[in-house]
């Protein structure tokens, strides 16, 4: 009995979630810079602004936001570049199965190998900064929302550039823009809950955003890369 569709199809993402952890194994650099970067920028901001609790205590949510948001640009350079490397992004164009889901699956891989431990690391530094505890749950949900709208904001990104030799700073200047809601909403949340108030607000926009990034990232990231490859 031949597949139907819907099972090839699936058969595909997940083959292509299994490559994509293969690659992020045998590259851990690229895993790794990432993470250990988000962790020094937060560690060095008691250093540089104030090792005093209470003003930490202020700029807790702030510091990790924006630590996160940079972590992210650092790691979005290698989603399609293995594959621009080694041709294998022109077979994945030529794929009859449709480019929205490949897309998709690479950047789940993506998110769950960059950007999930950052997510996991949080509390602990955010423990550092003398982020209050009640804080700890709503700083965790907000980065569980905000770090997949940035990693499938950051595709679109990558796709347009992904033929340019040097693209760092294009990167940054397409990125950041759409970047902004996120990082303002998921730092008002973690305040809301510092300031003893509700987040939910906030958290059902960063919910929204999420559901239109995952309806519409790979859409706009699948119509970049033919561009960008053809």
């Amino acid at each position: 009995m031949n597949p139907t569709p819907a099972t090839s199809t699936s058969a595909a993402f997940l083959a292509t979630l299994r490559r994509d952890f293969l690659i992020a194994y045998k590259r851990k650099h690229d895993v790794v810079n990432p993470f250990m970067f988000f962790v020094i920028v937060v560690s060095l901001f008691p250093v540089g602004i104030s090792p005093d609790p209470v003003k930490l205590a202020e700029i807790a949510a702030g510091v990790i936001w924006i630590a996160v948001l940079l972590a992210s640009m650092l790691s979005m350079d290698s989603l399609y570049r293995a594959d621009f490397e080694d041709g294998s992004l022109e077979q994945l164009l030529l794929s009859p199965h449709p480019l929205y889901f490949m897309v998709l699956a690479k950047n789940i891989s993506h998110w769950l190998v960059s950007g999930l431990p950052v997510v996991l690391i949080s509390p602990i530094l955010a423990y550092m900064l003398n982020l209050p505890a009640a804080a700890y749950f709503t700083l965790l949900l907000s980065l569980l929302i905000g770090t997949p709208i940035l990693s499938l904001l950051g595709s679109i990104a990558v796709a347009l550039t992904v033929g340019l030799g040097s693209r760092g700073l294009i990167l940054a200047v397409i990125t950041l823009p759409m970047s902004v809601p996120v990082l303002i909403f998921g730092t008002l949340a973690v305040q809301a809950s510092v300031n003893t108030m509700s987040p939910a607000g906030y958290l059902a926009l960063m919910l929204a955003m999420l559901a239109a990034a995952i309806s519409l990232g790979p859409l706009a990231s699948a119509a970049a890369l033919r561009i960008s490859v053809d």
